[in-house]
């Protein structure tokens, strides 16, 4: 065993329904744009441009419950989203065998500071302060993909204080799971730990102090987050 010069930063780990075993988290990639109605809301052309990616920090990931409300943002939104959790990786990763990576399914919140995010596209900066700060990914627990498959169709949903804030179905993605995993295995090598969080429809908003978010994802599970004041 290595020795330390620190401490190390303790592992992010998400739950496996059915299993006592947790899921270590290594990176977590994000598919941009990936509902039509979402480009068009974000005031983008909706056509099947090349997708793209940003990425949060592992330990962004955190479990559903009682969160404190971020700093720095005067306009921080919901973005609800299927989440694939990969067993085994690679570079150029087949098309047709890219679900084999696959370990499981889980729903995701992207919370994303949007002003800050405007900022830095308006004055061309990266993204990171606006996606990747401290817990800005609730994730529910992991479904195996061998208890459930691969979802590729149903609701995906988030209400805030119980009204249906984005609904939409699996099924609208630009870009499907393969086709993702495939795209970016090009540009990174992917590895076992790796979340990929496939997109968000449309009906993003605007998140206060004291707001429940309920999302639900049909076939694969539910979270509910609480954003304290």
């Amino acid at each position: 065993m290595a020795d330390y010069v620190i401490q190390p930063a303790p592992e992010t780990t998400i739950p496996v329904r059915g299993e006592a075993g947790v899921f270590p988290v290594r990176r977590i990639w994000c598919v941009g744009r990936n509902y039509a109605d979402h480009a068009r809301e974000m005031g983008h052309d909706p056509d099947r441009e090349p997708p793209f990616f940003f990425s949060k920090p592992a330990n962004a990931a955190v479990p559903g419950g009682t969160l404190p409300f971020p700093g720095e943002t005067k306009d921080f939104h919901h973005e609800v989203e299927l989440v694939a959790a990969l067993a085994k990786g690679g570079k150029d990763i087949p098309q047709d065998q890219a679900l084999d990576c696959v370990y499981g399914y889980a729903i995701g919140l992207d919370m994303t500071r949007r002003d800050i995010q405007a900022e830095a596209k308006k004055m061309g900066r990266p993204w990171e302060l606006s996606k990747g700060f401290d817990q800005s990914c609730p994730i529910s627990e992991i479904v195996p993909a061998s208890v459930i498959g691969h979802p590729t169709q149903g609701k995906i949903e988030v209400t805030v204080n119980g009204r249906v804030q984005q609904t939409g179905d699996m099924n609208q993605m630009i870009w499907s799971l393969p086709e993702a995993i495939a795209y970016l295995s090009r540009y990174v090598e992917l590895l076992p730990g790796d979340l990929i969080m496939t997109g968000t429809p449309a009906g993003v908003s605007a998140v206060k102090p004291g707001d429940v978010l309920h999302g639900t994802c049909e076939g694969v599970g539910e979270i509910t987050v609480t954003y304290a004041g």
